[in-house]
């Protein structure tokens, strides 16, 4: 019991250190960009912005609240949601190279958000109003739902997971979306080929209030039943049979990971595009100070994620200011290395 609380305690101790970090990098980001405020702080103009005050200028309300706020929230809330992925499908494949992006699920989500962009005016004039705002986002969950199941069958049998057959699946989904992605850049028109390269590349620079909001309603459900795994995940990491007899329910635990990834992973493809490797980083990091407890892992990794992504972009929309470097670039190569050192510590461990 005493251990418990004495886990617990930490636990709060960590979030609430990481939480404020958080607050001080988003407040810092905020002071980050090209436009110049008139010698105003920008957070002078964001509390004139909450006090409603008639005498604002509306240019400096558009770019600090519609543009660079939305965009560090959004920022917060990708990055949260990406490092909870990629740390619960760790514990469900018992493996950590077991992110969305490296086992394909992030490919294929982008693959139907394509397949929506150029082909969706065929058949997008078919369907009711409320899907026609929300077919992107559907069309991603989709594809990541369906490359979530076909990684998982193919890899497993009798509840357990061959790591080499997951990465060659997801290697071979991964080359078949994007082979499929690049036939549809092939077929796409100028403004459609915009938007494509956006995908591919990521970015937090469509970001709007309205898919902040619709990230935190996904955030908010997929945490209330993924934040609580860890002890489950634990249990799981000591064979599924084991966890079975312990009163762990496996097999719904496991489904209930492979639909809220997908749903997950699904949004933030909808909204900032491929975005990779923050799911093998932060998870990474934080097994090194918590060996493999993802009681406390599983929370932090929901913070840590947010901490990443936001710097990321601040780095990726200031250092060659006024354009950007596509924020997927920059996670690709931070988590490169990682990936190099997981298989180094792997081959070593044989």
């Amino acid at each position: 019991m005493g251990f418990f609380f004495s886990m617990q305690n930490k636990l709060l101790l960590y979030l609430i250190l990481s939480i404020i970090l958080l607050i001080a990098l988003a407040i810092g980001a905020l002071f980050m960009g090209v436009y110049d405020f008139g010698g105003k702080s920008p957070i002078r103009v964001l509390q004139q912005i909450i006090a409603h005050d008639p005498n604002i200028n509306l240019s400096e309300k558009y770019v600090l609240w519609d543009v660079r706020m939305a965009r560090i929230v959004m920022a917060i809330l990708v990055g949260s949601i990406l490092a909870v992925s990629g740390t619960a499908m760790q514990g469900m494949f018992k493996n950590p190279l077991a992110t969305p992006d490296l086992i394909g699920i992030t490919a294929g989500a982008t693959l139907m958000a394509a397949i929506t962009i150029v082909l969706g005016s065929f058949f997008r004039h078919l369907l009711p109003d409320y899907l026609q705002f929300s077919l992107l986002s559907i069309a991603a969950f989709v594809g990541a739902l369906i490359t979530t199941i076909l990684v998982y069958k193919m890899s497993t049998t009798q509840g357990k997971t061959n790591v080499i057959i997951m990465l060659l699946s997801g290697v071979a989904i991964s080359a078949l979306g994007f082979a499929c992605t690049g036939f549809l850049i092939y077929l796409s028109k100028e403004e459609q080929l915009r938007d494509l390269t956006f995908w591919n590349l990521g970015s937090l620079g469509g970001a709007t209030w309205v898919k902040n909001g619709i990230l935190l309603v996904v955030m908010i459900l997929s945490y209330s039943i993924l934040i609580t795994k860890g002890k489950a995940l634990n249990a799981m990491m000591l064979g599924e049979k084991d966890a079975e007899h312990l009163g762990i329910p496996v097999e719904k635990i496991k489904k209930q990971i492979v639909v809220l990834v997908a749903l997950m992973v699904g949004a933030c493809v909808a909204f900032s595009g491929t975005i990779g490797f923050v799911g093998l980083i932060v998870p990474y990091i934080l097994r090194l100070i918590f060996k493999s407890n993802y009681q406390i892992i599983l929370p932090l990794s929901a913070v840590m994620g947010s901490i990443l992504l936001l710097v990321a972009d601040t780095f990726s929309r200031t250092v060659v200011a006024p354009s950007e470097i596509p924020i997927g670039v920059l996670t690709a190569f931070l988590g490169a290395p990682v990936f190099i050192a997981i298989l180094i510590r792997y081959k070593n461990s044989m």
